[in-house]
This record gives C-alpha cells, sequence and structure tokens, in this order.
C-alpha cells in the first residue's frame, strides 16, 4: 500500500482564464456566449450527433437551451468553462471540470459539447490538455473521463488523450430512457507528465503546420 503520509488535499479550481496557442478557456458566462453557443451547437452546420449521448439536449428553442446555460454557469461541479478560438474570438464549445473531490486528489474532465469548427483541429485536444495541466498543477492525484461505453468515438478520444482504460460500471445510470453503461478511464499523477510533454510536442508549431500535423499524438507521447 503506498503511503501518503504527507498527503495534502488538491486545491479547487475557480475558472480563472487559461490560454492555449489556439484557443482560451474562460468561465463559461451565458450574456456573452450564449449567441455563439446556440450557432455552433443547435445551428445549422452543428453536429448532429453532437448530442446523442449526453443526458440533456438537443434544444429546439433558444429559451431552454438559455436556461441551460444559465444552470451550468451557475454551478460549481460541474465547473464550465467556454472554449474561444483566438483567430476569430467565436465561442466555439464547452466542457468542464466535475466530480471535484479536493480530499482525495480525484477530478473529471465531462460535459463536452464541441461545435464543428472545433472538430478535426487542434482545439479540441489543446482544451483538455489545458484542463488536464490545471487538475494536476491544483494537486490532483488522478484525472477521471467517463462516458456511454456505446459511445466509440468519446472511447476513442480518451485513448488519443492518453487515459487508460479502467473497465466497465454495468447499469450504471439511466439516461433518455435507456439503459448506460460506463467505460471508465483515467489519468494519474505519475502518468500525466509523459502525457502532457505528448500534448505539448504535438500542440507545437513544429508540429502544427499549415500543411496539416507531421505526427500524432500519440506518436509525440511515445516520443518521450
Amino acid at each position: 500500500m503506498s503511503q501518503l503520509s504527507n498527503w495534502q488535499p488538491a486545491t479547487l479550481p475557480q475558472a480563472e482564464p487559461l490560454e492555449g496557442r489556439f484557443i482560451r478557456l474562460e468561465k463559461l458566462d451565458p450574456v456573452r456566449h450564449a449567441d455563439d453557443l446556440w450557432e455552433v451547437l443547435q445551428g445549422p452546420q452543428s453536429d448532429p450527433a453532437l448530442w446523442d449521448y449526453l443526458p440533456y439536449g438537443p434544444f429546439a428553442e433558444r429559451a431552454p437551451f438559455d436556461q441551460w446555460l444559465a444552470g451550468n454557469a451557475a454551478s460549481v461541479d460541474p465547473l464550465f468553462y467556454s472554449v474561444i478560438d483566438r483567430t476569430s474570438g467565436q465561442v466555439q464549445g464547452i466542457l468542464s471540470l466535475m466530480s471535484i473531490v479536493p480530499a482525495h486528489g480525484r477530478i473529471e474532465i465531462g460535459h463536452i459539447a464541441f461545435g464543428a469548427a472545433m472538430q478535426r483541429t487542434p482545439k479540441g485536444s489543446e482544451a483538455v490538455y489545458l484542463l488536464g495541466k490545471l487538475a494536476f498543477e491544483l494537486g490532483n492525484r488522478r484525472l477521471e473521463w467517463k462516458c456511454n461505453n456505446a459511445n466509440a468515438r468519446s472511447k476513442r478520444a480518451a485513448e488519443r488523450f492518453g487515459f487508460i482504460y479502467e473497465g466497465v460500471f454495468r447499469n450504471h445510470m439511466v439516461i433518455k430512457g435507456q439503459n448506460r453503461d460506463t467505460a471508465w478511464y483515467a489519468i494519474t499523477d505519475e502518468e500525466w507528465p509523459a502525457v502532457a510533454a505528448g500534448f505539448e510536442r504535438w500542440l507545437s508549431a513544429d508540429n502544427q503546420r499549415p500543411e496539416g500535423q507531421s505526427k500524432t499524438l500519440e506518436a509525440c507521447r511515445e516520443q518521450g
């Protein structure tokens, strides 16, 4: 058994802005962010599969969407961030830190809703990297990722980002009238330095070039 006699609880996140190369994360603010989020998450160019495995949405009308955003903005767990494209200034998605347990150093990235403009770009990966970096800087021992076991896209993303598969909680939830078996993934504080170095190599100017990426995120992680 590992001895943690000097263990100190992690610090709670405060949703301070986080700056990346491609995006900036800011605390969700419905007054400033709602119009962009309505366009990218519910507009004609939005991803039709976006809401398939989320416990809410899609939203046919603006009023319930705004109410949903207001509830998210008022929450401290989950703690929601907006993803802002640094070039255009458009808000292109949201995600959160959640299941925040400072006493045990445990925290999760979840409630991810990225607009189509973020997909197949470095922006979503950078958002996950920035929250992972913050999570471990706050003293957490474990960063979690959970998803519906039927959600192949989320499971691929978790593995691509460097999360380790830990198993399935069967009959874990009832979501939108359907059973959810939940797949669990995590990165520990011991694993994070190698994962972070891979993200940093992948996001670098040497790798992200106008003609495309020279190496995959997995290859950049293995390079270390």
